[in-house]
């Protein structure tokens, strides 16, 4: 029995599997991006110690070292929109990796804690960029499947972190310097950006070629009419806008205080500097593996506040522990830490696109949500960092990050899906399809 040719069906399976293969390309590139989104934070940490020996930077000082970074990503979400309107969304991810890869190659001849402070802030800076502007292109990219893409993101930001606490001691000691420990992260940023690059050269390519046989003149007016549907919405003057920053960022306190203090805290305890950056590992390979399966485990659901209450339950418990047992169970402790924090930190910014169907107006959200949430959380270590000089232990910062858990579990309820399209107000008619 023979069988016939279809050449339409074959086209059909010849598209379907380039869509596959272009959507994993997709998902390989936001994975390579995010894993350089936190090593510049994470890589300092475990050399704490040798670099205010080297540098002569107080606890006060070095903690500079961490809240720096995390205040230019806070400031820097607030402006984006502005760079995404004269750059575009995807020059505005390039120039961000731009920035990482410069930052972090100039600590290889960063000799002062001034100059550290400097390389942080810029590296933080491009951090923004990426952070407020490449989830606009996921959900306009995968529609459908925005969980399953924030979640590799969340989880390969979570990853870079773990590789910045492990690997940067080894770099350092096979470079024979902590200068070579910090400067080594600019290489994967310059991967990145190549490989970005390279995928939105080929989709443009694509495009130019799907509109060759167009109608230019009514192909532009297409997109100038699209363009001018768009009302700006001032979302900084939105109550939900403000409470998902304060939301994001007192959650994200404790992760910032962990990365800049677990390490010295476990040091106080007896613990050697590969060993503190261990745990430090350990903490964000938890938070890598939650970060892609608590959004994937809500996706099927409308409402995000069980998880998001799980998530932040799970921070409790660690954190607690932290402060009443240090010894008894460290890997435990800063595991269960970790897998709240991660699953937290992705659900929370599905959460936040979930409140439009407009990727544009869920990205402005997205950005004042990170702005004002990475401003707060820089104050975290800094004040750790004060309660550590001035009592010599890090046990009231324990507390002070216990109570805001608590908090951030109340206000959670706050986020009903019902809510989602009556927090525009007078602009709900954007929102009504969220």
């Amino acid at each position: 029995m023979s069988t016939t040719y279809d050449p339409i069906d074959s086209c059909a399976r010849g598209a379907a599997v380039s869509e596959r293969t272009s959507a994993l390309v997709w998902y390989a590139a936001i994975v390579a991006i995010g894993l350089n989104l936190r090593p510049l934070l994470t890589s300092i940490s475990p050399l704490m110690a040798t670099i205010r020996e080297a540098t002569g930077l107080s606890f006060y000082g070095a903690s500079l070292l961490t809240s720096l970074p995390v205040v230019a990503m806070g400031l820097g979400a607030l402006g984006t929109g502005l760079l995404a309107r004269r750059l575009g969304d995807t020059r505005g991810v390039a120039l961000g990796l731009i920035a990482i890869a410069a930052a972090c190659g100039a600590r290889a001849f960063a000799a002062t804690g001034g100059a550290l402070m400097l390389t942080a802030t810029a590296a933080g800076a491009g951090v923004a960029a990426i952070q407020a502007l490449l989830p606009a292109v996921m959900k306009q990219r995968f529609a459908h499947r925005v969980p399953l893409a924030m979640g590799l993101f969340s989880a390969s930001i979570m990853g870079g972190g773990g590789l910045g606490a492990s690997l940067s001691p080894l770099a350092a000691r096979l470079g024979g310097s902590w200068h070579v420990g910090l400067a080594v992260w600019a290489l994967p940023a310059l991967a990145a950006l190549a490989l970005w690059n390279g995928l939105n050269r080929g989709a443009r390519q694509g495009a130019y070629a799907t509109a060759a046989g167009t109608n230019p003149a009514s192909h532009a007016g297409t997109s100038t009419a699209a363009a001018g549907a768009h009302a700006h919405v001032p979302v900084w003057r939105k109550r939900r806008a403000w409470t998902l920053g304060l939301h994001f960022g007192l959650v994200n306190g404790g992760y910032t205080c962990l990365v800049a203090w677990l390490p010295t805290y476990y040091q106080q305890h007896g613990a050697s500097v590969e060993a503190s950056g261990s745990l430090l590992a350990v903490m964000t390979v938890f938070q890598a593996i939650c970060a892609l399966l608590l959004p994937l485990a809500a996706a099927r659901f409308a409402d995000r506040r069980p998880w998001l209450t799980a998530g932040l339950a799970a921070q409790l418990i660690g954190i607690v522990s932290l402060a009443a047992w240090p010894e008894a169970a460290p890997l435990l402790w800063v595991a269960v830490a970790g897998a709240g924090l991660g699953g937290t930190f992705s659900v929370s910014l599905v959460t936040a696109l979930d409140h439009s169907g407009d990727h544009r107006i869920a990205a402005s959200l997205v950005a004042f949500m990170q702005g004002l949430g990475f401003v707060i959380a820089a104050i975290a270590p800094v004040v750790a960092g004060r309660v550590r000089d001035l009592t010599g232990g890090f046990t009231g910062a324990w507390i002070m990050l216990a109570v805001s858990l608590c908090a951030m579990i109340a206000l959670t309820l706050a986020f009903s899906p019902r809510s989602y399209g009556r927090w525009l107000g007078r602009h709900g008619s954007a929102a009504s399809d969220a």
